[in-house]
């Protein structure tokens, strides 16, 4: 056995079945080991960033990491936008970045990099394997260290001399890191400012937004009167008809200002205060309203569910009645011209029961409402800001949930950035059908032109958001991935497109044209 089967049977041991990969030279040697080792399915991405953003869409939905392989120090740095994505979702990942043996990496070859200079900013936990002997005990530990407090990313360099030189150990799973407790004393703490009666809202993240967590923030919400929010990126919501209901923060920061005016307690549940996605001249950042008060009932290394839970009994309200979206079903095919509310409309339509959305369209995002009173779903955004991220998810959601129909709303600039994903979907028959909100430009910077106070007359500017000449042809571009699509240019035709791609498996593209 060498390293590098050491490195592979030690993964499995420690219950990481998937490995999402774009390998090198330096990496051959765990390639070759997966036809000798049992348990690891590797999954090719023809791009880093599509490899750690199906990692990130992996762990949302199986809550355990999957492993990706990436080659050298360029490898990993393609991959980073996504894995501070990932990052700001608290998803557990595994990454195993090759390396030049030891003894070549002092002739400053064309591929030498400071591999953990580019790890670091994205990495909660970094190591270089010094030896086939140690390298099993090594990915135990970026095992162990992925699954801390909400979920980290860990990062395992692999010298390629430690791959192919001979190991002789497997190493078992490690104790799996609970979440810390909250104290009683906090719950106390909460409870008591909870029913003074003052104006509250409980803004809910990770756990805390699924399960028995959000069942436990709709007793408290009905014993109390307080709102439930959740970010307008969080990681994963579980929405839609016979779910608590929970209202999501707006983009915009004088929204929100708005929404939480006279808010006079903000309860965090592994969330932060809100903040504005980006500074303005003349805007607020912070935007918690003057004189509201913060407590917080669970850090977002805690167990904010059973936080949560505690509470339920702390307040005597395990016999609330919970406020729950209701199922409304339109019963009119949208009809007219296609935009962003009439694809919306569609989705709640049709979405099948116990689907994945994931979502990074603006227009999706403005008009997510309407999918409240859809069949019950989670839905996926973009935690850290950084595009072309939910293609990739999309392709980790459905291998995490095959049995699960995954759908991308996707907007037409951000799916360029990793529209490799359709390739991985085709090949691995991946049961998601991506909608391409085609309206030629990148909209929602054309917007920020104007609210940073620059000038908005420009035709040089202009043109750095204009996605037309050439227009993209996503038809085309799907299919030459393998990926069946369909153009549509009205409601009625999207609403058809969208019921029948909702009845078929494997991957579509529906481009809408907008």
């Amino acid at each position: 056995m060498n390293g590098a089967e050491s490195l592979l049977r030690s993964l499995v041991a420690n219950g990481v079945e998937v490995c999402f990969g774009n390998p090198g030279t330096s990496e051959m040697h765990f390639v070759a080991a997966l036809d000798s080792v049992e348990g690891m399915r590797p999954i090719l991405g023809l791009f880093e960033g599509v490899v750690t953003g199906a990692a990130d869409g992996y762990a949302r939905m199986a809550g355990k990491p999957a492993a990706t392989l990436l080659h050298l120090g360029p490898g990993l740095a393609n991959g980073l936008a996504n894995l501070h994505n990932a990052r700001r979702a608290s998803s557990p990942v595994v990454n195993i970045v090759g390396d030049h043996s030891s003894n070549h990496a002092r002739y400053e070859a064309p591929l030498t990099s400071d591999i953990q200079g580019f790890a670091r900013p994205v990495s909660h936990w970094i190591h270089s394997s010094s030896s086939a002997l140690t390298v099993g005990a090594d990915a135990a530990r970026a095992v162990q260290a992925s699954m801390t407090g909400a979920g980290q990313i860990a990062t395992l360099i692999l010298p390629a001399d430690t791959a192919w030189s001979q190991a002789d150990v497997v190493a078992e799973a490690l104790p799996a890191p609970a979440p810390a407790r909250v104290s009683e004393g906090t719950i106390e703490h909460i409870a008591a400012l909870a029913q003074s009666g003052v104006k509250t809202a409980l803004l809910l993240r990770g756990k805390a937004l699924q399960g028995a967590g959000l069942r436990a923030a709709g007793r408290i919400a009905a014993k109390t009167g307080a709102r439930l929010l959740c970010d307008t990126f969080a990681p994963r919501v579980e929405r839609g008809a016979g779910r608590v209901r929970v209202e999501r923060l707006p983009y915009f920061g004088e929204q929100v200002v708005e929404f939480l005016s006279g808010t006079e307690l903000l309860v965090l549940v592994g969330a932060q205060a809100p903040v504005s996605f980006f500074g303005y001249p003349d805007k607020p950042s912070w935007l918690t309203p003057e004189g509201c008060r913060i407590a917080v009932l669970a850090h977002p290394h805690e167990d904010g569910a059973a936080a949560l839970g505690a509470l339920v009994d702390a307040l005597g309200a395990q016999q609330c009645d919970v406020a729950i979206n209701s199922r409304v079903v339109d019963e009119v095919a949208p009809n007219g011209a296609l935009d962003g509310e009439s694809i919306m409309r569609s989705v709640a339509r049709h979405l099948p029961e116990n689907a994945i959305v994931t979502e990074e369209a603006s227009l999706a995002m403005a008009y997510s409402g309407l999918t409240e009173s859809a069949a019950p779903h989670d839905l996926l955004t973009l935690t850290g800001g950084a595009i072309g991220c939910l293609m990739p998810v999309s392709v980790g959601a459905g291998i995490a949930c095959p049995e699960r129909k995954v759908v991308n709303l996707q907007g037409d600039g951000s799916a360029m950035y990793t529209v490799q994903a359709l390739w991985t979907q085709a090949r691995e028959n991946i049961d998601v059908v991506t909608v391409i909100f085609a309206n030629r430009g990148y909209r929602i910077l054309a917007n920020e032109l104007k609210r940073v106070g620059a000038r908005t007359d420009g035709v040089h500017a202009a043109s750095m958001f204009d996605l037309e000449n050439p227009s993209l042809d996503w038809v085309a571009l799907a299919k030459g991935m393998g990926v069946e699509a369909v153009r549509v240019e009205t409601a009625a035709a999207f609403d058809a497109a969208f019921a029948a791609a909702m009845k078929r498996p494997g991957p579509m593209v529906i481009e809408a044209v907008i």
